[in-house]
């Protein structure tokens, strides 16, 4: 593997890596996802319920 090219200069840029094309997601993998976000939704929204109800207490 050689860093100089023809001329003698430096050749620092990094390769590349090889392109491909996404596939569309599946449908358990859309299903995982939705079960995620409900999840992180149910989550979120119990953080919130505790932190009103600690606040409410004193």
């Amino acid at each position: 593997m050689s860093y100089y090219n023809d001329h003698g200069l430096l050749n620092n840029f990094a390769k590349e890596p090889k392109m491909y094309k996404a596939e569309a997601p599946s449908e358990a993998q859309q299903r995982n996802s939705i079960v995620l976000v409900a999840l992180g939704l149910v989550l979120a929204g119990g953080l919130v319920g505790v932190a009103f109800f600690v606040t409410s207490i004193s």
